[in-house]
């Protein structure tokens, strides 16, 4: 399933409950598709026997961002975060944050006016009308939804945000920049507790200028961190448990050898014991969550059919993520605009 390549998958999301996938796309608007019942699915489970459908409410409207202040929207950081009871999204493309109803597709509110726009959004687990905004200019806000107005202004990063994440358990915010730094809050005081700079890999010339993004496992205990380069495993202290790194300059691949394209994404499989990672020249490695050793590798033929087009490009997933409750599906928003959804086997080489 895809639609126009203009219109880029720049992020993508499952719903809580695991049944929609949500993506926001280059051009500012957001698809929702769904699994519905039918002959061969008549429970509306979430497989790859059947796909989901382009969903759209009765009243026609599209979920659209602002992108008033933002010359060059395809050009802005986008971003988007579903909150816990999935009844509404808060999203935006350059400009003004917006949050939407996904029954209706109505626009609830729009916030925090640009300059500087919001790079990278996340709701707090325990209450979720409190979110963490990293901003453009490297600035974290804690901002309450509900009395609409900004808690606390957290400051220590020296470039744009491009990662949060919470770990309940751990009471702690860990944030990434596009400084290659990660700093760790402590939650309601919003104090920083440590910070430190991620360190390149051997085969890197030069300082890490790619996105750095974050997640916690889902016991909150581990944090995996992905750059183009690199997949590191932290403890909550951000001390390093693991990582491995990949030689961009590689042109063959084999189980032994470094992986020939940068990462584009990554992210842990819904019991944590796995992670799903895109790579730029089309590929799927699936690894061990605990050593980090590749367990299967998903060529870009196993999955994108021959037909489609790549205009002279790469066709490759910018975004990968995990079905929040089937530990083997994952789903994929292409740099042509397609979405596919994958189920590979965990063990063996496709």
């Amino acid at each position: 399933m895809g639609f126009s390549p203009s219109e880029r998958v720049i992020c993508l999301l499952y719903t809580n409950n695991g049944k929609k996938l949500l993506a926001l796309c280059s051009n500012a608007v957001h698809k929702l598709w769904t699994w519905e019942c039918c002959e061969k699915n008549p429970r509306g489970k979430c497989t790859t026997s059947v796909p989901p459908q382009l969903w759209q409410p009765e009243n026609g409207i599209s979920m659209t961002n602002d992108t008033a202040n933002n010359g060059n929207h395809k050009e802005a950081t986008a971003c988007m975060a579903l909150r816990i009871r999935d009844n509404y999204l808060v999203s935006g493309s350059g400009g003004r944050l917006s949050a939407f109803n996904i029954s209706t597709f109505w626009i609830k509110t729009t916030f925090m006016a640009t300059p500087p726009a919001a790079t990278f959004v996340a709701f707090y687990p325990q209450e979720d009308n409190i979110m963490a905004i990293g901003m453009e200019d490297s600035s974290i806000l804690i901002y309450c939804t509900r009395t609409e107005e900004v808690k606390m202004v957290l400051r220590g990063h020296r470039k744009k945000i491009t990662g949060l994440a919470f770990s309940v358990s751990m009471n702690v915010l860990v944030s990434s920049g596009d400084d290659a730094q990660l700093c760790v809050w402590q939650m309601h005081s919003w104090e920083k507790k440590k910070s430190r700079y991620i360190i390149p890999p051997s085969n890197h010339s030069g300082a890490l200028v790619s996105d750095t993004t974050v997640q916690f496992h889902y016991g909150e205990d581990r944090l995996l961190v992905v750059q183009e380069s690199q997949l590191v495993i932290c403890d909550c202290k951000i001390d390093c448990l693991c990582s491995q790194t990949y030689c961009t300059k590689s042109t063959q691949w084999s189980p032994r050898d470094a992986l020939p394209a940068p990462i584009s994404s990554a992210i842990f499989s819904s019991d944590g014991l796995m992670i799903y990672v895109g790579f730029c020249d089309g590929a799927i490695g699936i690894f061990e969550a605990k050593s980090l050793t590749l367990q299967c590798k998903i060529a870009p033929s196993a999955y994108i059919p021959c037909s489609v087009s790549s205009d002279g490009g790469i066709v490759y997933p910018m975004v990968v993520v995990a079905n929040p409750w089937k530990r083997n599906q994952m789903a994929v928003g292409m740099s042509n605009g397609a979405l596919y959804v994958l189920e590979p086997p965990l063990e063996t080489d496709v």
